[in-house]
């Protein structure tokens, strides 16, 4: 049985996320050229061959029948199971996905919590933490208890993962599970009261595959480009140096988003990764809730120190005062940033910098960020 009308494009965005070799960079263009997805199936193959990436094998794929099968079981499924199927162009698709040229053309979702809130952090690791891993996980989550429109996301995979899901849960933050197989199943099976209270309390699970997808090992680098392009900012607590969360986060840098990271000892193998990505100025070093929400530019501003600024200014030096007039017109500035727009030298900078900063005029953030204090 087809959908009703007001789901005719619903249908049709399903029946294409089915097409075979055509992925969301594709998809996008196909879109963007058809404007709908019932279009793009109403399309000529001359006017289909038009499309950059489109060949006759992607073209005999979209004529093909059984995607539209594929899509009316799927659909049945979803209405049968509460599950959502979020698409590109709907109104509760992520913004933070629209700048992610990879991001799924749609999504499969199950629960309450809104994407789209002002804040959005990631926070991975390792299966296989150690107490560590476990108490930055835990004191973070405890500090930003009451901090306003925050959403934790996470992958539901065991240890740090699980952890980031259960003391979100401890401390009232909703929290959504972005999975590497459908929603028709929870991997690992341990995992399955967890994920049924965080959609009790407010949160959400979310995949980009459909139903009958097994959690197999080629997916869960898919998904976490989901996890990496979802949020602001993404916290690595512990990983090895190859583990899939410092995949996820330089799929991250490569969206341009902060990445921060806890240190760790540098003969434990679980903190090799951070304390690289730390080194490599890919991550900011946090230890804390604090440090994280100042990297974020997430706290409350006083205004009375706005207020001392201004009275600040007069008693500025010469040299001081065109760092004082670029750091007013952003938050934050990047060192190099304010290296290139000063015309100082390295050593000039610094030495500039360390003395406004003692006047109390910034501050330095993690990752050689700068901002007024």
């Amino acid at each position: 049985m087809l959908p009703n009308d007001n789901q005719q494009e619903l249908f049709f965005q399903l029946a294409l996320n089915f097409v075979k070799d055509v992925g969301p960079i594709t998809g996008r263009a196909l879109l963007a050229r058809f404007e709908n997805a019932e279009n793009i199936f109403k399309a000529s193959s001359k006017e289909l061959i038009s499309v950059d990436g489109m060949g006759l094998s992607r073209i005999s794929a979209i004529k093909d029948v059984e995607v539209f099968k594929k899509a009316e079981k799927e659909f049945e499924f979803c209405e049968k199971e509460k599950i959502s199927i979020v698409t590109l162009k709907g109104a509760h698709y992520p913004k933070r996905f629209l700048n992610c040229e990879d991001a799924p053309l749609l999504f499969f979702y199950k629960g309450n919590a809104n994407l789209n809130v002002s804040k959005v952090i990631s926070i991975i690791g390792t299966r296989k933490n150690t107490d560590y891993g476990d108490r930055c996980c835990e004191t973070l989550l405890a500090d930003l208890n009451g901090t306003k429109d925050l959403l934790v996301i996470s992958g539901l995979a065991l240890g740090i993962d699980t952890l980031a899901h259960k003391y979100s849960l401890k401390n009232g933050l909703p929290t959504v599970g972005v999975l590497g197989h459908s929603l028709d199943t929870i991997y690992p099976s341990t995992n399955i009261h967890l994920a049924r209270e965080m959609l009790e309390k407010g949160g959400a699970l979310l995949s980009e595959f459909p139903s009958g997808t097994k959690p197999d090992k080629q997916n869960f680098p898919v998904r976490n480009r989901i996890v990496a392009g979802i949020s602001d900012v993404t916290v690595v607590v512990e990983s090895d140096r190859k583990g899939g969360a410092i995949i996820t986060a330089y799929i991250a840098h490569s969206y341009g988003r902060e990445i921060a990271a806890f240190p760790g000892r540098i003969f434990d193998s679980k903190s090799d990764g951070t304390n690289h990505l730390i080194l490599k100025n890919i991550a900011a070093l946090i230890t804390n809730a604090d440090e994280l929400l100042d990297l974020m530019n997430w706290k409350e501003r006083d205004t009375k120190k706005r207020s001392l600024q201004s009275k600040l200014f007069e008693d500025l030096l010469p040299e001081e005062i065109p760092l004082f007039e670029f750091l007013k017109q952003k938050d934050t500035i990047h060192i190099d940033e304010l290296l290139m727009a000063s015309g100082y030298s390295n050593s000039q900078l610094a030495s500039i910098l360390l003395q406004m900063e003692m006047k109390g005029l910034i501050k330095a953030l993690p990752g050689k960020n700068y901002r007024l204090n």
